[in-house]
C-alpha cells in the first residue's frame, strides 16, 4: 500500500526540517512525499530543495490559503492512502505510518490520538487528545477525530472531493462530518499517538475565536443538510478542556 503525505507550509524555516525528517524517517518504505509551499519568503523553498528527489514532489506557488494548497497534494498524490502533515508538526515515532497501514486494513479511514506541545520545547506537552474508538454518533455530542492524524483513503477524495475553502478553520471538521457522518466510510481507530503539534500554529487559532469557528462548525452541518442537536457545537469546544487535563500514560 502507497501512502502519499502532504505538507503544506508558508514560511516555515523554524519548523520545516523537523517535519520533513519525521517522514523521511518512517520506517515504512511505501511513502509518497509531497510539499506544498505558498511562495514563501524566508528559507523554506532552499531547506527543501536540499532535500532533492527525497520529496516526490514539490510546488511552490501563490495559493487561496491553507486548504487550497491541500487540494493541491491531494491533486498531486498517487498514492492509495493520504494523510496531512502541516509544517508545524511531526509525526511521534519512525513507525507511525507502518501502523497506519495496518489499522487501515479494509477500512476507507483512520485516526490516532495527538498530543500538543510548546512551541519552543517540544517536550513540554500542553494538550493530549486522546480520540477513542469511533462511533458514528459520536459527532452528534461535539466529538471528532484530531484531522492531523486523520488519513483517508484517496479513492474517496477522488469521489467525494476535497476541503472547502468558505469555511474557514473548520474545513477539516466539515471534510471528516462529511465523509464519516454523511457518506458513513469504515474508518478505524489507532490508539496510538500518532502527531505532535506545535501549540500556536495556523489550525489552532480558532481556540482564541471560538465564535467564528463555531459559526463555520453550524455552516458545515448546513452544507451536509444535517441537523444536530442544540448543544452539539458547543460541546465540541467543551471537549477540548479535559485535553489540557489529560495526559499520555
Amino acid at each position: 500500500m502507497k501512502v502519499s503525505i502532504i505538507t503544506v507550509v508558508f514560511n516555515g524555516e523554524s519548523t520545516i526540517k523537523d517535519c520533513i525528517e519525521s517522514v523521511l524517517g518512517q520506517t515504512y518504505p511505501g511513502i509518497e512525499y509531497i510539499i506544498v509551499d505558498g511562495k514563501s519568503t524566508d528559507s523554506t523553498v532552499e531547506i527543501v530543495k536540499s532535500y532533492g528527489s527525497r520529496i516526490a514532489h514539490f510546488v511552490s506557488e501563490k495559493d487561496r490559503g491553507i486548504y487550497d494548497a491541500m487540494n493541491k497534494g491531494i491533486a498531486l498524490a498517487t498514492g492509495d492512502v493520504v494523510g496531512i502533515l502541516n509544517a508545524d508538526d511531526f509525526y511521534a515515532h519512525p513507525n507511525v505510518i507502518q501502523k497506519i497501514v495496518q489499522a487501515m486494513g479494509n477500512a476507507d479511514a483512520v485516526y490516532g490520538d495527538l498530543v500538543y506541545v510548546d512551541a519552543q520545547n517540544t517536550d513540554q506537552i500542553k494538550r493530549y487528545w486522546q480520540s477513542g474508538s469511533y462511533e458514528r454518533k459520536k459527532f452528534l455530542y461535539g466529538w471528532m477525530p484530531p484531522h492531523p492524524t486523520f488519513f483517508l483513503k484517496n479513492a474517496s477524495y477522488k469521489a467525494l472531493g476535497g476541503y472547502r475553502l468558505d469555511l474557514g478553520t473548520a474545513a477539516d471538521y466539515e471534510l471528516m462530518l462529511r465523509m464519516l457522518y454523511v457518506h458513513r466510510l469504515n474508518v478505524n481507530y489507532l490508539p496510538d499517538i500518532v502527531t505532535i503539534m506545535r501549540a500556536g500554529g495556523a489550525s489552532n487559532k480558532a481556540v482564541s475565536n471560538q465564535v467564528k469557528a463555531n459559526q463555520n462548525d453550524r455552516l458545515a452541518w448546513q452544507l451536509n443538510q444535517i441537523k444536530p442537536f442544540w448543544f452539539t457545537l458547543w460541546l465540541k469546544p467543551i471537549r477540548k478542556i479535559l485535553q489540557f487535563i489529560n495526559r499520555p500514560k
